[in-house]
């Protein structure tokens, strides 16, 4: 999604490239939020008829130093990351909509929809809110006597906006990329990820596929390519993986109901998934402060909900957008940066039957949001991407001690042995990470890095033999990787077949032609 890349490089442009300026426009957007939150609960309050003004100010004072006091939102505020202003532009809607009880103008219709459809080109997620705004102009213009010629006009509005926001996408993608994708191409992928055999409702990937973003990105292509037998393009890509959701959830069809069941369950329960793991090494860095957690929030805000619907009509439309947000994330996985979208009302009453059912409702939520999750996977998730990320940053002490607890909790996933050999090969103990990936490839027969490392290895030792064969059997599982071609052709260069060794380098720089070193063994190898 390039919407958050194009305003990553403006600003940049304007303010030279520095991460601090960005930073600070989406801190300026968490506070935002903080103050869409404080005026959405003074119109919400302000409707109930028990509640004055001054307490409505109070409750909304709170519920926004409580969003600035909220874990996941502080750590991806200060990351580049779209998650906080895709927030702000959800939570600007829904105010706008909660704002009066007068539809929206068709100005105001276009200029949302302009907003919206811009804000989808970087997370495509915010498209969930779109119905709200249909259903706000069905209900607030359902009296006026030229009802279907205002509502034409203002659907029409925004629908222009929607195009002409997400244009950048889909005039790139049709007309310069002659490739058939309004806004991702990822789509298919991560609906496959979400509804498939191995799926447990958080973004797993199916054996195959690694864990990393570009990785699994990479490895998606190349395992469409190598189903279907020649290069495609990038919607061919996501339709080959949505075909193989769908005939799943046709295939199993009542595995998949109880799939979404699951998926239910964990956009409310406190387990925190984050698939990058940014909280956990924000906080173990001391970088952002202490605080509450979505698991605290929604416990006293499901309680809420129930009373909000019943006592202030306007939080019916808090509630919509809420279960908006989780209906577009049922159909793909649940992470925590998706789940900021859930903002919470709590209501208070004086009398005691009131009180004694909010305490009800309160326990029944408390043990429904912390029924803990028994998949051990789950919990080394953290461990897991913290290790990677310490041994990508060469701290290989703590890469030690996260990966240690991650192989603690899944002694047989094969991407925590593949990290846990790669450290073993920055500690320079090439023995036990040979080990490592020997067990890996048992877990895992086509593990591309697993084969690659191998071969770097022998090619090391001067294995020169070893190493070629390693080399040759990750070319099988990914011909396109230039990597793998450069390695090759050292091989066969320091084997002295210097053919053999052109033609791979040359394979090489035609599929990455901007790496310097590809190209100095091209001159060695021509020289000789």
């Amino acid at each position: 999604m390039p919407g958050y890349a194009y305003l990553l490089a403006a600003l940049y442009k304007i303010f030279g490239p520095n991460p601090f300026v960005p930073g600070l426009v989406q801190a300026a957007a968490d506070a935002g939020v903080a103050l869409l939150i404080y005026l959405i609960c003074i119109r919400v309050f302000g409707s109930v008829g028990s509640t004055f003004a001054t307490g409505a100010r109070l409750i909304g004072l709170i519920a926004a130093v409580g969003w600035a006091f909220f874990v996941p939102a502080e750590a991806y505020s200060v990351i580049l990351m779209p998650t906080a202003l895709f927030v702000l532009v959800f939570w600007f809607v829904v105010w706008r909509i909660v704002r009066s009880d007068a539809a929206l103008s068709a100005t105001e219709c276009l200029v949302l929809s302009l907003l919206i459809g811009f804000t989808a080109t970087a997370v495509a997620t915010i498209l969930a809110i779109v119905p709200l705004i249909f259903a706000a102009l069905l209900f607030r213009l359902k009296n006026e006597s030229a009802f279907w010629r205002i509502l034409t006009v203002r659907i029409a509005c925004l629908v222009a906006g929607l195009v002409l926001g997400t244009s950048p996408c889909w005039i790139h993608n049709y007309f310069i990329a002659k490739d058939p994708v309004a806004l991702s191409a990822h789509s298919g992928i991560n609906f496959w990820i979400g509804n498939n055999p191995e799926a447990n409702g958080y973004p797993r990937f199916p054996p195959g596929l690694r864990s990393g973003q570009a990785a699994m990105l990479q490895d998606s292509i190349t395992q469409a390519e190598a189903a279907v037998g020649r290069p495609l393009k990038h919607a061919e890509v996501s339709a080959y993986w949505s075909n193989k959701a769908k005939a799943y959830l046709t295939g199993h069809f009542s595995d998949w109901l109880q799939l979404l069941g699951r998926k239910l369950r964990n956009f409310w329960n406190a387990f925190q998934y984050d698939d990058l793991s940014i909280i956990t090494s924000l906080r173990d860095q001391n970088v952002i402060l202490p605080g509450i957690y979505f698991g605290v929030v929604a416990t006293f805000a499901i309680p809420g909900i129930f009373f909000g619907w019943k006592l202030a009509s306007q939080s019916r439309w808090i509630f919509a957008a809420i279960c908006l947000s989780m209906f577009a994330l049922l159909s793909v996985f649940i992470t925590e940066r998706y789940r900021l979208v859930a903002v919470w009302q709590a209501f208070l009453a004086k009398q005691i039957r009131t009180i004694v059912v909010y305490l009800v409702l309160l326990a029944a939520a408390t043990i429904a949001i912390a029924w803990p999750q028994r998949d051990p996977s789950l919990f080394a998730l953290d461990a897991y991407n913290s290790g990677w990320q310490a041994l990508e940053s060469n701290n290989l002490d703590l890469a030690a001690k996260k990966l240690a607890l991650a192989y603690a909790y899944v002694p047989d996933n094969s991407e925590t042995l593949f990290a846990i050999g790669n450290l073993r090969l920055a500690q320079n103990d090439r023995a036990s990470a040979r080990s490592f990936y020997r067990v890996v490839l048992n877990l895992d027969p086509k593990h591309k890095g697993a084969f690659n490392n191998l071969g770097v290895i022998a090619l090391d030792e001067q294995q020169y033999a070893e190493a070629e064969k390693w080399f040759r059997r990750a070319q099988d599982v990914d011909p396109r990787n230039a990597k793998t071609h450069f390695l090759l052709a050292k091989t066969l260069f320091a084997e002295n077949d210097r053919q053999a060794a052109r033609i791979e380098i040359d394979i090489a720089i035609g599929l990455d032609p901007d790496q310097p070193e590809f190209a100095a063994l091209k001159e060695r190898i021509t020289e000789n």
